[in-house]
């Protein structure tokens, strides 16, 4: 008898695992997806499979990725038996590591979209590899711990509002949906959750700046997020022209994505 016909995989501390129980909660995630613009998604730590299953019933190809040798086994052996009616023929279940993955070798050059109920150890550094690829994700949804869904979507002003907000929205239209209670996952995390949804800006692919200058602006101002930029951004060695103007006077939480676009081209 395989460890797996009790029906359950054990959730793993180090790979930050929650896994989610609630049926409800599972079929509003899979709803978050609008499905413009794509034809496959991808599914980053699927656990038990019980997201998978509704995104299955959707009209996408789907792709699940999972680091946990045990949830991959899990879901190729036990998931057919438990859901026959499902259009398994849809699925790929691939064993690896989403932050070390060559997605080209799954996708191609064809856009897919990205959903989870992301692990919180590696959710901002998933976030920070889709923008890297975002010419080919029009969309990515999918369940962070609560601060973080909150800080990717806050406008500028606010307390949590950071690197992470800036470079996203510079690039996605940021919508934070709703919140999930620590109750409908095994083991409960101690935090509450939320769920987001990331559709892709139109100018994505000209957002009116160099967007590696961007980066590298955004971060630097935000090392230092107390001090005013004319300070925080020492570095790009300053001309006193630049000095005097007065967007170097605020401190980096107060600006704007398209002041911070503003502020990439005069240090360009």
């Amino acid at each position: 008898m395989s460890k797996h016909q009790s029906g359950n995989v054990r959730a793993k501390k180090h790979l930050g695992q929650h896994f989610l129980k609630d049926e409800d909660i599972a079929k509003k995630i899979g709803d978050t997806l609008t499905l413009q613009g794509y034809g496959h998604v991808l599914e980053i730590g699927p656990g038990m499979g019980v997201l998978t299953k509704y995104i299955l019933q959707k009209d996408l190809d789907v792709t699940v990725m999972d680091l946990d040798t045990e949830s991959i086994e899990y879901l190729k052996e036990q998931f057919p038996m438990e859901h026959p009616a499902l259009k398994l023929d849809r699925l790929h279940i691939l064993e690896g590591d989403f932050l070390k993955y060559d997605l080209s070798t799954v996708f191609g050059d064809k856009p897919f979209a990205i959903t989870g109920n992301f692990p919180y150890n590696i959710s901002t550094q998933i976030v920070f590899k889709a923008i890297e690829q975002r010419g080919q994700i029009p969309e990515f949804t999918g369940m962070f711990q609560k601060e973080v869904a909150q800080r990717i979507c806050e406008p500028a002003g606010s307390k949590v509002y950071g690197i992470l907000s800036v470079l996203t929205q510079a690039f996605y239209d940021a919508e934070y949906l709703f919140t999930v209670p620590p109750t409908v996952f095994n083991p409960p995390p101690k935090v509450d959750s939320g769920v987001i949804r990331l559709k892709r800006k139109e100018n994505h692919d000209d957002i009116g700046c160099d967007p590696k200058l961007l980066f590298r602006v955004v971060k630097t101002a935000f090392q230092q997020r107390r001090k005013t930029l004319r300070n925080s951004l020492k570095s790009f060695d300053l001309s006193d022209e630049l000095r005097a103007d007065p967007l170097f006077a605020e401190r980096p939480e107060q600006l704007t994505v398209a002041q911070f676009v503003h502020l990439t081209n005069l240090l360009a």
